[in-house]
């Protein structure tokens, strides 16, 4: 499209957007009676307007029924994380056996591995990508330790080249063609909170799978934000939170997704809970786990509802439009993004430029641009947050901005451009 830097043509582009209504079925933080310019979607989602009404049908049926709510709600208790299979298998690309709300991201994480990463004297190294998380980080160092490894002579992170923030997908399978018969497991985030960038999990998990390796994702930034077909791409397994992009609250319940041939294998160790149990026979309460042969088999617990209240009035949107709708308008929203960006660099002077660090080319990215500021810094940052500009920091230096197409408009997009070209000018 030949974008134009002016008003006039974001408000025109807004007008053209067919989904441009469900903006106003989110609650933004305001500045100066104003909504903010809101574009850390990737950090914590907006509230949708139909939230405090999903809450309030839950607490008013405790009122109501007590402990009787588990089957007597209008949604009851006792199944309640069923509720989103068929939601989250379309945003996944999965069955619905094959996913499941449950828990939060780092713990699901662990559970995950708890099942997925049995190490061998001879396969026991793990690959991930530089830069990752560090909740992450964390995640796949403990686990490496509570084998009694050792985590610098068994992680492998696959870094930028020289000169470059992103991670060239054949480097990745070349550590694992390297690898061999050594590697474990391969895990890896979708979408890298970094720098934004959309790796070819489809690509990943084939090479991996060749040398016998088991392959898991972190789509904390990729669930409603990118195109994903795990089922397809035959993933073995992946968690995700669900207060980024998916806007169901801080902290908000997370979900999994393991494949149905993993699923049906009671052979595969699990870390048991009563909910995970069988549940045409759970409530015998009888000793012996057996496992459901769907991706409940990992949900240790009963379902949070409150929480899942807001997740279930969250995924409303999104059932509705559908996930290929929003990547479209997401595309243009990022595209025009970067081209305001470009625009505010060709008028800088010596010294000082941002730098887009987010991969140009469509296919490699989603909703996040990130942009080094050079020879400013964080004062940058500071100055867009005290003008009603929410973005987003990362040390060292590095400003993160979402384009979220359930709320965001190209007028935020404009917006920001103007905000930034004053604060630079200071």
């Amino acid at each position: 499209m030949d974008y134009q830097y002016t008003e006039e043509f974001a408000k025109q582009l807004d007008q053209e957007d067919t989904l441009s209504s469900y903006r106003l079925r989110y609650k933004f933080p305001q500045y100066n009676n104003r909504n903010v310019v809101y574009l850390t979607g990737n950090s914590l989602g907006l509230q949708s307007v139909d939230v405090l009404q999903s809450i309030e049908q839950e607490l008013n049926d405790w009122e109501k029924f007590g402990v009787e709510g588990h089957f007597l709600a209008k949604n009851p208790w006792v199944s309640y994380h069923e509720f989103f299979s068929d939601s989250l298998a379309k945003l996944v690309g999965a069955k619905p056996n094959e996913v499941v709300a449950m828990g939060s991201l780092t713990a699901n994480l662990h559970f995950l591995m708890a099942s997925f990463y049995r190490p061998t004297k001879t396969r026991h190294k793990i690959i991930c990508e530089a830069k990752a998380f560090p909740s992450d980080q964390y995640a796949l160092e403990s686990q490496v330790k509570w084998h009694n490894l050792n985590p610098e002579e068994v992680i492998i992170e696959v870094s930028p080249r020289k000169g470059s923030h992103i991670i060239e997908e054949e480097d990745i399978i070349h550590a694992i063609e390297e690898s061999g018969d050594s590697l474990a497991m391969v895990m890896i985030g979708g979408v890298n909170y970094y720098s934004g960038q959309v790796f070819d999990m489809k690509k990943i998990t084939e090479s991996a799978h060749k040398v016998g390796a088991i392959v898991g994702f972190d789509l904390a930034h990729a669930i409603g934000n990118v195109k994903l077909n795990l089922h397809e791409w035959n993933v073995d397994f992946a968690a995700w939170c669900s207060y980024k992009y998916l806007n169901s609250s801080p902290g908000g319940v997370a979900g999994i997704y393991v494949h149905e041939k993993h699923c049906q294998n009671k052979d595969i160790h699990r870390l048991a809970g009563w909910w995970g149990h069988d549940k045409e026979n759970r409530f015998l309460m009888e000793k012996g786990f057996q496992p459901m042969p769907t991706a409940e088999s990992w949900q240790l617990s009963n379902a949070p509802v409150i929480a899942m209240a807001v997740h279930k009035a969250a995924l409303k949107d999104f059932d509705e439009i559908g996930i290929d709708k929003l990547i479209q308008k997401r595309q243009k929203l990022s595209d025009y993004l970067m081209f305001i960006i470009e625009k505010i660099n060709g008028g800088l002077q010596d010294g000082m430029w941002l730098e887009i660090i987010t991969p140009k080319e469509s296919s490699r990215r989603g909703a996040q641009v990130s942009v080094i500021a050079h020879g400013m810094g964080k004062k940058l940052f500071d100055t867009l947050t005290e003008n009603g500009i929410v973005v987003d920091w990362r040390e060292p230096n590095v400003i993160r901005m979402a384009t979220v197409p359930l709320y965001n408009s190209f007028e935020d997009i404009y917006r920001l451009g103007k905000a930034l070209e004053k604060a630079l000018k200071k």
